[in-house]
């Protein structure tokens, strides 16, 4: 059963940082009319000939490339991230203690500069290796490290090149301060002779007649509370003229250090895990393999499903089928088993 939360209860935490989300609103404000307006008409427009396999979104050119994995840095002290807003998939996930990473895999866009990029996790290489991504971190755990180190991904990582292919910048202080850019990314490919022309598997995505048809209950907003640490808490919000979910944290929207520009998002995916900590620093074994509970909202309707790891991949499956996504971007939340997604979600239908 979902669990809801009251308005009330959505006010309060949306206002938790007051001033700071009143500065983020305005230039969001501006992005959001921009996007209005360059939707407009977008259902009239023809059918394009290529699609980018991770976003479902029309190309007039041919799309290949290889898809790229970055670690992200989620401390409070690293927002406002850059690069965000242009991944095509972000998988967010905890790390050590109460504290979430991401991981962002780019394909169809390329950002000028990404970060601050974070130390690698066994579970999120493994999560990579699925879309046979070029893995980017600045450094990683003992197991990680293990992985690395017997090729088991192409990966560039920061331990190595920091201060060439990585950038320590002055408005943040390490170990937040770690970016690299894009054109570094196919520097350091090119260096190390990994090939970067072929394009990941495409995801599974609905048709236009099948996004109109879309079920669920009516969802307008879904809290994650991540272990009632209120700074990693998530809300998304669904935008009706937009058509499209924003993210916040901890009352703040999530959007591009340097434009501005909100991270908009098609998809939210919740699934729950088995997390188990295995060492003094608090690390986590995550299982990703066996399968379990999960929520898909899209259109602002939630849906309770399953997930699968198909062919390393997080994947919602309904009624034993793959469920398919909404053109677009994706964002995907795991959360520990225990307590659960009833527990750890919650919901918000306006009147």
């Amino acid at each position: 059963m979902l669990k809801r939360w009251i308005a009330v209860s959505a006010a309060a935490m949306l206002l938790v940082s007051g001033c700071s989300k009143e500065k983020a609103e305005e230039p969001a404000k501006q992005e959001t009319e921009k996007a209005e307006e360059a939707t407009k008409g977008v259902s009239s427009e023809k059918e394009l000939p290529f699609q980018y396999p991770l976003t479902g979104s029309g190309s007039e050119t041919e799309v290949n490339g290889r898809a790229v994995a970055v670690m992200i840095n989620n401390h409070p002290k690293a927002r406002p991230q850059s690069g965000l807003n242009q991944a095509d998939v972000v998988y967010e996930m905890l790390a050590e203690g109460d504290v979430t990473r991401f991981l962002a895999i780019f394909q169809s866009e390329r950002p000028e500069m990404i970060g601050p990029v974070r130390s690698s996790r066994d579970y999120y290489i493994e999560l990579a290796k699925g879309y046979d991504s070029l893995y980017i971190a600045h450094g990683y755990s003992p197991e990680a490290k293990e992985l690395l180190d017997q090729g088991y991904v192409d990966n560039l990582n920061g331990m190595q090149y920091d201060g060439t292919l990585f950038k320590r910048e002055s408005f943040r202080q390490a170990p937040h301060n770690s970016y690299i850019s894009f054109d570094n990314v196919l520097k350091g490919a090119k260096e190390k002779n990994y090939a970067m022309e072929d394009e990941p598997k495409s995801l599974e995505f609905l048709s236009k007649e099948e996004v109109k048809a879309i079920q669920g209950e009516k969802a307008d907003s879904a809290m994650i509370s991540y272990l009632d640490n209120e700074l990693f808490n998530v809300i998304f919000e669904y935008d009706a003229g937009l058509e499209k979910y924003k993210r916040y944290t901890n009352g703040e929207l999530t959007a591009d250090y340097k434009s501005g520009e909100p991270v908009l998002l098609d998809n939210i995916f919740i699934a729950e895990a088995d997390h188990q900590v295995v060492d003094s620093a608090g690390r986590r074994d995550i299982n990703l393999t066996t399968g379990g509970k999960g929520y898909l909202l899209q259109k602002g309707k939630v849906t309770e499903l399953q997930w699968e790891n198909i062919d390393g991949r997080i994947l919602p499956v309904l009624n034993g089928q793959q469920a398919g996504l909404v053109p677009g971007k994706t964002w995907i939340n795991i959360v520990p088993s225990n307590p659960g997604l009833e527990q750890t979600v919650s919901f918000e239908a306006k009147q």
